[in-house]
């Protein structure tokens, strides 16, 4: 029988060092996945809660992403006829204005952890005339939307709930048309500056959320600075 020369047997344990190491790291990723980032931040959305007082909290006067909800809606360059995904609908506030926005030939999915929202969200405008909504209860890892089937996709007030946020982008990219975008709107999150509940409530800040959204394969393309407390970026799907 022959012997394989040294440089064979050489080659050949770099190579399984090569595979065990890429093995190591694809399971330390996947391990990453199964710990939550913000455990707990959306306990208070778990036991049913109340829909009409949440929509109170949400959709008043000096709460800035209400205030500017016109401006943010132009910024996400949402067009008549566009699939529009809003993650973490809350109230249906945005996605009553993009099912506007839209039109009759436009389509809007109002995503939510929590299902008593989404059960009030779309009878509530469909008693205002709005029929281009569809309603989805997502899970804390997913987005169970058609694949590459969204213009927009749209994230307010929501990142910093995402205890699984590199499994959501992804989930996000993979319901993405080819170069349809991301927009995420956000507390802006400065040390010495912020509030002291944003501080303790939102997980990362502008920096931090960037190079998240980036490393699932996505391009930042523009950064809004026409809020105070806020901040909208918005990024394109890469192929």
């Amino acid at each position: 029988m022959n012997t394989p020369p040294a440089h064979v047997h050489a080659a050949a344990r770099r190579l399984f060092c090569y595979f065990a190491l890429c093995f190591t790291a694809l399971a330390g990723n996947a391990g990453a996945q199964d710990k939550s980032l913000a455990p707990g931040v959306n306990q208070q959305f778990v036991d049913k809660p109340d829909y009409t007082a949440w929509a109170g909290s949400f959709e008043r006067e000096g709460r800035e992403v209400y205030d500017k909800r016109n401006e943010i809606v132009a910024a996400s360059g949402v067009e008549p006829g566009m699939t529009v995904a809003d993650v973490g609908a809350g109230s249906g506030l945005f996605t009553r204005l993009f099912a506007q926005q839209t039109g009759a030939a436009g389509k809007v999915y109002a995503l939510d952890i929590t299902r008593n929202f989404i059960d009030k969200i779309v009878p509530r405008l469909r008693n205002e005339g709005i029929s281009n909504v569809e309603g989805i209860v997502n899970t804390p890892k997913d987005v169970p939307l058609p694949a590459t089937s969204v213009d927009v996709a749209f994230v307010s007030d929501t990142h910093h709930h995402f205890e699984y946020p590199q499994a959501m982008l992804r989930a996000i990219r993979a319901a993405l048309k080819p170069g349809g975008t991301l927009v995420i709107v956000e507390f802006e999150r400065i040390e010495g500056v912020s509030s002291k509940r944003v501080l303790e409530h939102v997980r990362a800040g502008k920096e931090t959320v960037i190079k998240e959204v980036e490393a699932e394969g996505f391009k930042l393309i523009d950064d809004r600075k026409f809020m105070r407390q806020n901040y909208l970026v918005r990024f394109v799907k890469q192929t």
